[in-house]
């Protein structure tokens, strides 16, 4: 049981996929996540680091202050993306439904997945509604009895 449906290598809030189970419609969507914190906020060791106690720490050996130039550059196009818009930290959502009629508009959920991000395909959205797929399926089950 999964989802043989994927979501798109570009993603807009709303979007869904859905599957069928025992007669039960699962549907994944894509909510935006309501917290604002920034990614620097909400990851320890976002940006790189040269101390070796840090968060971010690039490790030590040849070649640092290259590994550390690149580090520094993507971190600050990643924060620069999503400044513009142009990724976002989302929510996948599983509702169940049985013949039309919706037993439970959130069954499961995961939150604060990166939507968009850069150099991504978007493909960990759709592993992520596979593994709460045995969960949304549980909340539909408990509804039906």
């Amino acid at each position: 049981m999964a989802f043989t449906e994927r979501f798109q290598s570009f993603v807009c809030e709303g979007d869904s996929i859905s599957c069928e189970v025992a007669g039960l419609e699962i549907i994944a969507r894509i909510v935006r996540d309501d917290c604002p914190d920034a990614p620097d906020e909400r990851q320890d060791g976002f940006w790189p680091s040269l101390y070796k106690d840090a968060p971010g720490f690039i490790g030590a050996g040849n070649h640092w202050r290259e590994r550390f130039a690149q580090a520094q550059a993507k971190a600050e196009a990643v924060m620069e993306a999503w400044r513009k818009d142009e990724w976002f930290y989302c929510g996948i959502v599983l509702s169940v439904a049985l013949e039309g009629v919706e037993l439970e508009n959130h069954a499961a959920s995961l939150w604060g997945i990166e939507a968009n991000y850069p150099d991504s395909d978007n493909a960990y959205l759709t592993d992520v509604a596979n593994e709460l797929l045995p969960e949304a399926l549980d909340a539909g089950r408990a509804v039906l009895s």
